[in-house]
């Protein structure tokens, strides 16, 4: 982003680089998608064809065409073939509660079973109070709780960390030693800054033909990036990923009218909501990119523990101006795509902006120690055994979502991690 358009900085590494890792994902995970989006960078050969996008799609494709602005059917981590053990998407719109099938491809379904049989041990409802570091500085394991709040210190001769753009810098800045005062890998001062979330933004478009809009995938079913790059024309440095999301059942439609007193929205009056909208419409949604700033940040509360007495993180976090005007600017446009593809009424979501969707960029990756967390690969630049393979080492958020990215970023960096294995230093 630096280089191309001066604003938030550049990554450690190339597309290029990471791209062969794209693919390692979809043949790990199962992902279903439509090669060819001119949208994105060549590459990325998904494992199965897309979800059907349904009758909601093609009236979103009707308005997007009118205007002549990009569109694609979604890239999903949803099987829709039987896998294994696991069903193709049977399009029940649960995905945000529990997919019946097994379709989609969560990390319960699709890699724990799988690292379980080769041998990994998974403690389930543990807190981690601290990464311990013997006098070299070398992380030498973890002290944590378990659900009965026993005690335990694991030892490991490496260390990596995944809790996220929050439990991570939560975890590291608990981690205080002599050798590190201000928390672990945080000679840079930079763990638990610039935390990025992704803003979200909803315009719901009412039609007057029958769609099925309850089928899912709940989720996406047609994306867009026609303003996903940067014109700086708008007012803002960058831009949004837009999806056609279906509105699955009436309690989640009648959210979408919750700025209503409570007497136009219950009773009879909530009824010929759900009568007149519900499989009638579908709601457009922008995924703000959020850019980095110093004073978004995870820090540690003064007063609030948890339950196993363990300082809670504070959030530190204002929605900036350009954010502001990135949203609005995208609400505008969402109206204009439904009314081109025939909407009798539109209407934005009430409680949004949203934000907290996606938790990024609090431990950044890059080259320079005085300037980031860790290393293109995830080591950190402090403590050479502790790694981090989570959003939180995220320089720029982008506006489109964030998990392929950060399973990418962990594939290479365990890679690379197994190729330098006989180099790692290790606590004695």
């Amino acid at each position: 982003m630096k280089s191309l358009y001066g604003v938030a900085d550049d990554w450690p590494f190339t597309y290029e680089e990471i791209s062969p890792y794209y693919d390692l994902l979809s043949e790990m995970v199962g992902t279903s998608g439509l090669a060819g989006d001119p949208a994105l960078p060549p590459g990325l050969e998904h494992s199965m064809p897309p979800v059907p996008i349904g009758r909601i799609g093609r009236k979103a494709a009707e308005g997007m065409n009118k205007l002549g602005w990009h569109w694609w059917p979604s890239s999903l981590a949803i099987n829709t073939r039987s896998h294994g053990d696991r069903g193709a998407c049977a399009r029940w719109a649960t995905c945000m509660s529990g997919c019946p099938e097994g379709a989609k491809s969560s990390f319960d379904v699709a890699m724990w079973p799988a690292a379980l049989a080769a041998g990994a041990t998974l403690i389930t409802e543990a807190r981690v109070r601290e990464i311990t570091v013997d006098r070299a500085g070398l992380a030498n394991g973890a002290t944590w709780f378990d659900a009965d709040g026993n005690e335990h210190h694991t030892r490991a001769s490496a260390v990596v960390v995944c809790g996220n753009g929050i439990g991570t810098p939560r975890l590291l800045q608990l981690s205080t030693s002599n050798l590190f005062p201000d928390g672990l890998a945080n000679s840079s001062g930079l763990v638990g800054k610039r935390l990025m979330m992704h803003p979200y933004v909803g315009v719901v478009g009412v039609y007057e033909e029958a769609m099925e809009s309850w089928l899912g995938p709940f989720g996406s079913v047609l994306q867009s990036l026609q303003f996903a790059e940067t014109d700086l024309e708008r007012g803002f440095a960058r831009g949004a990923k837009w999806c056609a999301n279906p509105i699955p059942g009436p309690m989640e439609l009648l959210m979408r009218y919750s700025d209503l007193p409570l007497a136009e929205r219950t009773g009879a009056a909530g009824q010929a909501i759900v009568e007149r909208a519900l499989g009638r419409s579908f709601e457009w949604g922008a995924e703000i990119e959020d850019l980095p700033d110093e004073n978004n940040a995870v820090t540690l509360s003064a007063d609030l523990v948890d339950g196993s007495g363990i300082p809670a993180p504070k959030l530190t976090y204002r929605l900036s101006e350009d954010s502001r005007r990135n949203m609005q600017w995208n609400l505008e446009r969402m109206h204009e795509a439904h009314r081109a593809a025939g909407a009798v009424e539109t209407k934005e979501i009430p409680y949004l902006p949203a934000i907290g969707w996606h938790l990024l960029g609090t431990a950044r990756c890059g080259d320079d120690p005085a300037t980031s967390v860790v290393d293109g690969y995830g080591r950190s630049h402090d403590v050479p055994n502790l790694f981090v393979l989570d959003g939180s080492v995220f320089v720029t958020s982008s506006s489109v979502n964030p998990t392929p990215t950060i399973v990418a970023f962990a594939a290479r960096a365990v890679e690379h991690m197994m190729e330098t294995a006989s180099d790692q230093r290790i606590p004695a």
